[in-house]
């Protein structure tokens, strides 16, 4: 099947996905979305980038039953940022059919998460510790789950979390379909698979190389010493569009994004030892293309999906080398071409003979920029480091469109709840219960989405009236 509408899928899922722009399903979606939609259990072999959340997000999107309060679906991912990524994805499929859903992760005050799951959600996206807590203390009631997926679970395994996801597992219906998607499939991975799947298919999409031929890899042997001076001299060389520097450590990110600062570049970082807040801000805006440089450690390489990134630097090669396709993959996405550049110091050769054998090829070894090189550039190269990139284009604004968001003064200290809301919107005239969208109620506010362009309508409508005898304050949410 070679287009989305072949498949049995509702209007309401269709129409977010010709809005986000996925034409034609890719490789893994023709081969998953089908076997997921007649129920079947599946084991996905397929890299990262390859279009796998939309994979099983379509399907569960489709299958969801609105009306159920308890969640009826769960996906464990094994970062915080993959939980962002794959709950934004999920909630931009689903927008038209109002699928609300909620994820969960550490460095995140627990209280805000269990006041989201209280009210109706239908999927929950997190990571597996935090899913554990919700469950523990009764903030997660997993007595509904008919979905599980296990996303990235090669990662899930590297990073110890294989015990916690079986605990999960034992605790949910037997009868639910299970979803199992990773780059590699290990021993570990398949007794796992064997013990609490039924009967799942493989699917094994060979059809990509590792690495697409869309990237172009490019060496340079550096003295520890000076390397920050030679990163200076392959971003005025480069001046990239859009990039991101990787680092090992959380103090090299810190060390170069200093340097950086201290150019005035447009830059931006990221790693593990800031606030979950902060890193959340960093990466929408560097999405939005608020800055043109982003550096960061391996923790954040999976989470980042930021259309038209052209350079990826390997400041420090990494430590594991699987993490080298994670790193370069954030590059030459969708057809597009993208270069990746490591700067290799005396001590890492054997980290880079490993990298090489896994990919299969040796990086060609360039030499740095000559002083020539680096001044012919440097006053162009400067204003253009300098400045933010051009503004890019987000998926989910298109989406976004016909919806408004409203906020109301008043929640549950109020004595408020989803119901009351729907009973003052609906009583509007022109409007139905299909024209409500996610209704996110917390103590002291309430926001409402409002779909099909009847936002101003329902503000409007509201103005005049009292919910639940109450006359609250009526506006559009702000940003």
């Amino acid at each position: 099947m070679k287009k989305f509408n072949d498949y049995r899928i509702s209007d309401e899922i269709l129409k977010a996905l010709d809005a986000l722009g996925y034409k034609e399903p890719s490789d893994v979606q023709q081969r998953v979305i089908p076997e997921l939609l007649q129920g079947k259990d599946v084991i996905v072999k397929s890299q990262t980038g390859s279009g796998k959340t939309a994979a099983f997000g379509i399907p569960l999107c489709e299958n969801i039953n609105w009306d159920e309060q308890k969640p009826q679906a769960l996906v464990l991912t094994p970062t915080r940022e993959l939980a962002i990524q794959v709950k934004e994805e999920i909630m931009s499929i689903g927008r038209f059919k109002r699928v609300r859903p909620v994820a969960v992760f550490g460095k995140q005050p627990f209280s805000d998460q269990a006041r989201e799951l209280k009210q109706r959600t239908h999927i929950v996206v997190g990571t597996p510790g935090r899913v554990m807590d919700h469950i523990d203390r009764g903030s997660l009631d997993t007595s509904n789950i008919k979905y599980l997926i296990i996303d990235e679970a090669d990662e899930m395994l590297n990073m110890g979390f294989i015990d916690q996801v079986r605990d999960i597992l034992r605790g949910l219906n037997k009868s639910r379909q299970s979803i199992l998607l990773s780059a590699t499939i290990s021993e570990e991975i398949l007794k796992l698979c064997n013990e609490y799947m039924n009967n799942p298919i493989s699917i094994e999409i060979k059809a990509q190389k590792l690495i697409t031929d869309n990237i172009s890899h490019e060496l340079y042997k550096v003295n520890e010493q000076y390397k920050m001076e030679e990163l200076n001299k392959l971003l005025i060389t480069e001046s990239p569009k859009t990039a991101v520097v990787f680092c090992k450590t959380k103090e090299n990110v810190d060390k170069v994004f200093e340097a950086l600062v201290r150019k005035k570049y447009s830059i931006g970082k990221i790693h593990g030892g800031m606030l979950q807040k902060e890193r959340m801000d960093q990466m929408e805006r560097f999405k939005k293309g608020n800055f043109r440089i982003l550096i960061a450690t391996d923790v954040a390489a999976r989470g980042i999906d930021v259309e038209g990134i052209t350079h990826v630097i390997n400041y420090d090669l990494p430590v594991e080398k699987e993490a080298y396709v994670h790193r370069i993959g954030r590059t030459g996405r969708a057809g597009a071409k993208g270069k990746a550049l490591s700067l290799v110091n005396q001590y890492e050769d054997r980290l880079l003979n490993t990298i090489q054998e896994y990919i299969g090829f040796e990086v060609p070894l360039k030499d740095l920029p000559s002083l020539e090189q680096v001044k012919a550039k440097e006053v162009e190269a400067i204003k253009i480091l300098k400045s933010n990139p051009t503004v890019k284009k987000q998926k989910t604004k298109a989406v976004s469109k016909d919806i408004t968001k409203i906020y109301l003064n008043g929640g549950k200290k109020k004595k408020i709840r989803p119901g009351d809301i729907v009973g003052a919107i609906s009583r509007i005239e022109g409007i139905t219960a299909e024209d409500i969208g996610i209704i996110d109620v917390q103590d002291t506010v309430s926001y409402v989405d409002i779909l099909n362009g009847k936002g101003n309508k329902v503000l409007e409508g509201l103005k005049n009236s009292t919910i639940k005898g109450k006359k609250l304050k009526v506006e559009r949410a702000r940003k």
